[in-house]
């Protein structure tokens, strides 16, 4: 959304661009996948709802899930021939792996309860089977050191790559929403969705690095207030929610594809590892990509945050607190990252999922 459109039009996401994370080449082996009924053709969504019910069946011998977006079927890590011949039965398709999901589980709880060093961030993923760890060019001598140290234990369950940007958020100066003519902050953020609450205000989602410091919000630097931040989360989570005021501006469910169209948000859900999405941002308008790695930590300077969607999805600064999202449905909030939109990286969102949660609020 620009300054003077309405703020349906806006929708998206302040600030973090993106780590350069290497491509990862890969090799999947099926347990077994061409015996018995071939995997099942699903949606995105499909698949993350078979991922979910099968996960308690396998009993400890699953280790994560992605979508081939290809073959458009659900592919599943598992470890026993056991676990294969469920998933097989189930309509998705089993790889046999080395390392299940409570080993990269551990492996996680062993990163995040070390002391945390501003400008890494790590993810579990499936494709490889590994714990993604990647680095920004500011780690290097004692921080290295650490790092080196942490990771050094944990041997092949972790895999090391490294940045040519730099890990941050952005939160600048700009459009669409910005701190109002009563806030003490002058900055700017994206709106993400626009949301619901039983007996209460409409809202709006936004970043909660955006949230803490913005208490007031309006469609143009220093404008006339239009919503109020009531409630924000940052670190540990990145979500903030502010209450539109009376006589704001038109709000609807929707997110702004900056081509003279939008894009109606009727629900949401999580991200499936592998899906392809789309970001709406202030600064760079329409990005899309894929959804690379779930349930990922980032050490920001400002802190550490957890539980992130990884993507490959360019963002700039002002494009913080904007939407992810697939289609009709939410799935994010931006984070922060590394790179720009000339050059790729990785951003990463905050599940919108548990922002709708923690408020008691809905979509559409």
């Amino acid at each position: 959304m620009q300054p003077s459109a309405p703020l349906r039009r806006v929708a998206t996401l302040a600030a973090t661009a993106l780590a350069v994370v290497a491509a990862v080449a890969l090799s999947p082996h099926s347990a077994g996948a061409s015996a018995g009924r071939p995997a099942k053709v699903m949606t995105p969504a499909a698949a993350g709802q078979l991922a979910k019910s099968l996960a308690p069946q396998l009993k400890g011998a699953a280790a994560g899930s992605y979508y081939d977006r290809t073959a458009k079927k659900l592919v599943v890590n598992v470890t026993t021939p056991e676990a294969a011949a469920k998933v097989r039965k189930a309509g998705a398709e089993p790889r046999k792996v080395q390392f299940d999901d409570s080993t990269l589980a551990a492996t996680m709880t062993t990163l995040n309860a070390s002391e945390p060093i501003p400008g890494t961030a790590w993810v579990p993923d499936p494709r490889v089977n590994k714990v993604v760890v990647t680095a920004d060019p500011t780690v290097k001598g004692a921080k290295l050191a650490r790092l080196t140290t942490v990771l050094k234990p944990l041997g092949e369950k972790v895999k090391l790559e490294r940045t040519d940007s730099e890990l941050k958020m952005f939160l600048s100066g700009g459009d669409p929403i910005y701190g109002s003519n009563v806030s003490s902050v002058r900055a700017r953020c994206s709106l993400g969705f626009n949301v619901k609450r039983s007996g209460k205000p409409d809202a709006f989602l936004t970043a909660g690095h955006c949230g803490n410091p913005i208490r007031s919000w309006a469609t143009s630097d220093s404008g006339e207030e239009i919503a109020v931040t009531t409630a924000s989360s940052f670190p540990g989570n990145d979500y903030a929610i502010a209450e539109y005021v009376a006589g704001a501006p038109e709000h609807p469910s929707e997110v702004n594809l900056w081509n003279g169209d939008e894009q109606e948000i009727t629900a949401a859900r999580d991200a499936v590892l592998n899906e392809d999405v789309q970001r709406s941002g202030s600064t760079t308008g329409l990005k899309s990509g894929t959804v690379t790695g779930l349930n990922a930590t980032v050490n920001f300077p400002e802190g550490q945050v957890r539980g992130l969607i990884q993507t490959n999805v360019c963002a700039e600064p002002g494009d913080s607190g904007g939407p992810l999202f697939s289609g009709s449905d939410a799935i994010g909030l931006t984070s922060g990252g590394t790179g720009n939109c000339t050059d790729g990286g990785t951003t990463y969102f905050q599940p919108v999922v548990e922002a709708l949660t923690a408020y008691g609020a809905t979509v559409g």
